[in-house]
């Protein structure tokens, strides 16, 4: 079955995000894209993400694909709870029933519980205007609670991959044991998710747990590879936030640079730490040697990617970046740290280097490495990277796993 097929003899799933598209959600996008290629009807729904900022036309297309539950305000909200009580009274009691549940648990408020319950109603009104019983979310957060509250309602199911790390840190206040309970299947990004996700679920329930690694498009998996730059040009992608390390990722670069090794880095991204990484920058004096370029689209990113030697991702807590599957893919060797599904990816020595998370120490020693690397060895690291990504994250092989369990249901 292909995306030329008749339309009405497609197979109908939701998609529901809390906030679609986003620029560092473009693994969703190829996961929806790739699914309607291989026969499925996807019907886009997301919490909020209308008004969002983006940079990349592919996000501007899905966008317009999308309906936002939010969107309206408090009325259609409150429109959509009301018509659930008298239409499906039982049933939204015992929705009811299980917000509060859901509430007790949660280090959020009540009240937030309960607009996640008011959200739902609104989803299955979405749903039953789309003929669509299943809806898949992403990121076990508020999304899966939304749609796990909607099941409840009766006439519907759900199904959600878990990424992490924040469902792990708070998986508890997230009460992903029941959201894991309820589902009809959980898809966990890597090994490490699963074992994660089965020191929460019931043991009856690892069943339901199957690995979907995070797939990349067409444009990353046949795209065309240049030889990696004279010049000693590293690149960073990620949200300036604790979990990414990219403070000690400056003080690393401070080591360098006391030792004279020449470099030059590129930081993508920006987030709440952006001042915190001025200053860290200011002051080892690093301005000339550090760019700051902000968020860029995904294909800025190739580019900037390709006239670098390497990416860094110096992390604390992950699930396993997309950066570094998309820096692979154009044979760029990858430099980061023993966290969470990275080194089921990148092997020490094959496609990159690894070092412990917060070793400053390590990752200038790693950085100082690769720089001294010659041509042919820098170009073979990166060929071995490129073959192990496309083995591993090729979107049409992980989305047919996917497929099978939405036929399953």
């Amino acid at each position: 079955m292909n995306a030329n097929d008749d339309p009405a003899d497609r197979t109908k799933i939701a998609y529901l995000v809390n906030q679609y598209p986003t620029i560092s959600h473009t693994f969703i996008r190829n996961e929806i894209l790739e699914l309607e290629e291989q026969g499925f009807d996807v019907t886009r729904i997301s919490v909020r993400g209308w008004d969002a900022e983006l940079a990349d036309e592919a996000d501007l297309a899905e966008r317009s694909k999308t309906s936002y539950l939010l969107r309206g305000g408090l009325w259609p909200l409150v429109m959509g709870f009301i018509k659930m009580l008298f239409s499906r009274p039982g049933a939204l009691l015992s929705a009811c029933k299980l917000a509060l549940k859901m509430g007790r648990a949660s280090e959020r408020p009540m009240m937030v519980h309960l607009v996640y319950l008011a959200e739902a109603c609104m989803l299955f009104g979405k749903m039953r205007e789309a003929g669509v019983t299943h809806v898949h979310c992403h990121f076990g957060t508020n999304a899966t609670e939304v749609g796990m509250l909607c099941s409840a309602l009766g006439q519907t199911s759900y199904s959600f991959t878990v990424h992490g790390p924040e469902e792990f840190d708070k998986a508890h206040s997230l009460n992903l044991r029941e959201k894991v309970k309820r589902a009809r299947f959980v898809a966990a990004i890597s090994a490490f998710g699963r074992s994660q996700i089965f020191r929460f679920a019931r043991e009856q329930d690892w069943q339901k747990v199957n690995i979907i690694h995070c797939g990349l498009g067409s444009e990353f998996i046949n795209s065309t590879i240049s030889n990696p730059p004279a010049a000693p040009h590293l690149v960073t992608v990620g949200r300036f936030a604790e979990q990414k390390g990219q403070i000690i990722l400056i003080r690393a670069c401070h080591l360098l640079a006391e030792k004279d090794v020449s470099f030059e880095l590129t930081m993508i991204g920006d987030g709440e730490m952006r001042p915190q990484i001025e200053r860290e920058i200011a002051q080892y004096g690093l301005e000339k040697s550090i760019t700051l370029v902000g968020w860029k689209s995904g294909a800025e990113i190739r580019e900037i990617t390709g006239t670098s030697k390497a990416l860094v991702v110096p992390s604390f807590a992950e699930g396993l970046p997309v950066v570094i599957m998309e820096a692979m893919a154009i044979a760029r060797p990858i430099i980061s740290t023993y966290v969470a599904g990275i080194p089921e990816l990148v092997r020490d020595g094959s496609e990159g280097f690894l070092v412990y998370a917060s070793d400053a120490e390590g990752l200038a020693g790693a950085m100082e490495q690769l720089l001294q690397l010659d041509d042919s060895a820098l170009i073979e690291m990166g060929e071995r990277a490129r073959e192990r990504v496309r083995e591993r994250h090729n979107a049409v092989t992980e989305v047919a796993k996917l497929k099978e369990l939405f036929l399953a249901i």
